[in-house]
């Protein structure tokens, strides 16, 4: 199995790592294996690799299409650029719109679509998932309506874009 260290590049978004992450064994992606890695509860990475490697059978089986396609496309459509932070000036607190750096586009993209997909019921958890990649690769499903309500109440607060702190 392979480390990779420092700067991943993949499906557009760039993150750095401050730790080493081992490459998922199948795939042999970063961004698989850190959804891998957000997947996982109480340490069950052996149940979480069957559900993001079934999810990805389920949508090569669907779509006909490279399942990694569907997967970055999905965290590119769901990431959002901007979002409200809240800044608290002179007693009162203000959401400021703030650009989202790289990293954390790829986090909330990963957190809001199994936050998503867990709130579905009735379903397998690998067909639940791969129905959300394929609805939020095509821009459609309840994570990238997520993204859109971020990025309006971002654009509704634009005035008080001036408290955001320039680095």
């Amino acid at each position: 199995m392979e480390i990779a260290a420092v700067n991943y590049y993949a499906t557009g978004l760039i993150a750095k790592c401050l730790f080493m992450i081992q490459l998922d064994s199948k795939y042999n992606n970063i961004l698989v294996s850190k959804f891998i890695n957000h997947t996982m509860k109480s340490g069950k990475k052996l149940l979480a690799q069957k559900i993001v490697y079934g999810a990805f059978l389920e949508i090569q089986e669907k779509t006909e299409k490279n399942p990694l396609e569907i997967f970055s496309q999905a965290l590119k459509n769901i990431a959002p650029r901007m979002e409200t932070r809240p800044k608290r000036v002179g007693g009162a607190t203000y959401q400021v719109p703030m650009e989202v750096k790289k990293d954390r586009q790829a986090t909330l993209a990963m957190r809001w679509l199994l936050g998503v997909v867990n709130k579905k019921k009735g379903k397998e958890m690998k067909k639940k998932l791969a129905e959300e990649l394929i609805f939020a690769a095509k821009g459609e499903g309840s994570a990238v309506k997520k993204k859109y309500n971020t990025e309006r109440m971002a654009e509704a607060n634009k005035a008080f874009a001036h408290l955001a702190r320039r680095r």
